[in-house]
């Protein structure tokens, strides 16, 4: 679908904070201090199309009017950076902006072919930023791995994407015609992600466009990335989830290895080497006092190199770097156990 276009934006998704900061507190001005002007901020079609009001359009599709719209789309643009720090914030920018054009297109036919099918005449449709998103659940649905968490009376799984579907259906059924909204949203992101009618070369953010907005946009709205957590100072609190933490991953390694050591096992002739299997799986550091600097030499087994490639892996479905780093070595470079941990911590 996307190009990589470096590490710009590649963890610090700063046009992903930019989109949840900015129509937020305008939804709340709106709603709040100034709802005297609501009606001036309506996705009024009919108003639009009649008076060829530009303004009106761009407003109504950028600022939520309802604030659970506001909330609800808010935690999906959330969700959804992480195709920001793995595309780059041009790529993601130059997605939102094709597939707004194309819904406000599709939000036109879609009314008018309703007006003459059932006659039904709609006027008005949620406003704010609702099509791109919905847009956004296309390359979710197709580019991010589905793993199961776990599972609700046995038969129902629960996966790392079951929450940002119900959010989005409760988005879906938050108005009586959010599902134009929605309808124009998927099919515009569709066309976008199979470049139908070459959309991808026709509506893009031009690369000064891209640099001016990371000028103003990466200064206000990034972050540094945390590398090297503290070895020493370590809260109780803290040190209490951490430890709970990888106590899970041990708890995972080993039922990823249950079936190996079965075949060595009748391989042995029934004997089971049992240190071969549970070694060490990380220097664990006490919280409370200060690791001793000498080299141990009472372990000479190094820890496992971690692959770079399985690190940018996990980096794009929006884990930090220390994470990443933390979890490849604790599950001997196992990314599928790697990514349960990440996701059930």
């Amino acid at each position: 679908m996307f190009t990589a276009t470096g590490s710009t934006g590649l963890y610090k998704a700063p046009f992903s904070k930019s989109l949840l900061i900015i129509p937020s507190a305008l939804a709340f001005l709106l709603a709040v201090p100034f709802s005297q002007y609501k009606s001036l901020f309506m996705y009024n079609l009919h108003t639009i199309k009649q008076e060829f009001q530009i303004w009106r359009l761009i407003c109504g599709r950028f600022i939520c009017l309802d604030l659970t719209d506001a909330f609800c789309s808010s935690l999906l643009i959330y969700n959804f950076r992480i195709f920001e720090r793995r595309y780059g914030s041009r790529k993601f920018a130059s997605f939102l902006l094709c597939s707004w054009v194309f819904s406000a297109l599709f939000d036109t036919l879609l009314v008018e072919a309703l007006h003459y099918a059932c006659d039904v005449k709609v006027d008005v449709l949620p406003s704010g930023l609702l099509a791109p998103v919905f847009a956004l659940f296309v390359p979710f649905y197709c580019s991010i791995p589905r793993v199961q968490v776990t599972q609700v009376l046995g038969q129902f799984a629960i996966t790392n994407k079951s929450l940002v579907y119900l959010v989005g259906l409760q988005l879906l059924t938050s108005s009586s015609f959010m599902w134009i909204i929605a309808l124009s949203g998927l099919t515009s992101g569709m066309l976008y992600h199979k470049n139908i009618f070459k959309t991808q070369h026709v509506i893009f953010i031009p690369n000064w466009v891209a640099r001016c907005g990371s000028y103003t946009l990466e200064p206000l709205f990034s972050t540094a990335e945390p590398t090297l957590e503290s070895a020493v100072g370590m809260g109780a609190t803290l040190d209490i989830q951490r430890q709970q933490r990888m106590d899970r991953l041990d708890q995972q390694v080993l039922l990823s290895q249950l079936p190996q050591m079965r075949r060595n096992t009748q391989q042995q002739g029934g004997l089971l080497n049992w240190n071969r299997f549970f070694p060490s799986l990380r220097q664990r550091r006490n919280g409370n006092h200060q690791a001793d600097p000498r080299p141990a030499q009472n372990n000479p087994a190094n820890p496992p190199q971690v692959s770079e490639e399985q690190v940018a892996r996990l980096m794009e479905m929006g884990f930090s770097r220390v994470d990443a780093l933390e979890a490849l070595r604790a599950s001997n470079n196992d990314i599928n156990v790697a990514t349960n941990f990440l996701l059930q911590r």
